[in-house]
């Protein structure tokens, strides 16, 4: 369901990584490796907003190069601060990822986002919310559509201990259909979630 080839990147004359490659398909897999060594960059590649120097990625059996929408369409990206408009609400964040995914927000959906006990902060703006309470309403469109791929940057940042139990079953429950590609430094989470873990010397050369 996760699949690239070949991944470079580099800014100026530094080499972030090279060669990169991976196949993937249904399950957890947890990237952990060293601060600075670049997993945030190669979370924002496969998501897309990152272009990469050279190598492709497929989501869900499309291409991001050629094939940009049908691959996005089959992606739910949870990136490290999550605010993708300051005065949106988390109601109607949620609502414009159901409409994009051709879908509604319906009771699993709201039942969620109970579950992150999100009902109070629903209609707030992204603005007024804490770091957490924003990272929960992207993971809560994370069961919006019929996507492929779930790729999160540091998913249990600024989540209370209640929030991440949700988490761990959110990311089991996903796994049996979908592949969850996150990075953590945190072993405990990464094990709850029987996640595979993989380091970048795993997926080929670093500069």
């Amino acid at each position: 369901m996760l699949r690239f080839e070949n991944l470079s990147k580099r800014y100026s004359e530094r080499i972030i990584f090279q060669g990169l490659h991976h196949d993937t398909a249904a399950g957890c897999v947890a990237l952990s490796d060293e601060s600075g060594s670049g997993k945030s960059t190669l979370l924002g590649i496969l998501a897309g907003t990152v272009e990469p120097e050279a190598g492709e990625v497929w989501i869900g059996g499309h291409s991001l190069r050629t094939a940009p929408l049908a691959a996005k369409s089959m992606l739910t990206y949870v990136p490290e601060d999550c605010i993708p408009y300051p005065d949106q609400t988390g109601r109607e964040y949620l609502e414009r990822v159901a409409s994009e995914r051709k879908t509604a927000v319906e009771s699993d959906t709201l039942e969620l986002a109970n579950r992150f006990g999100l009902a109070p902060h629903l209609d707030k703006r992204f603005e007024q919310m804490s770091f957490g309470t924003r990272k929960k309403i992207f993971l809560t469109g994370a069961v919006l559509g019929e996507t492929r791929v779930v790729i999160a940057d540091e998913p249990v940042g600024g989540l209370d201990a209640s929030a991440r139990a949700v988490l761990v079953d959110l990311f089991k429950t996903l796994a049996e259909t979908r592949t969850v590609f996150f990075s953590s430094y945190d072993t405990a989470f990464t094990q709850a979630c029987e996640a595979r873990t993989i380091g970048f010397a795993d997926l080929g050369m670093r500069g």
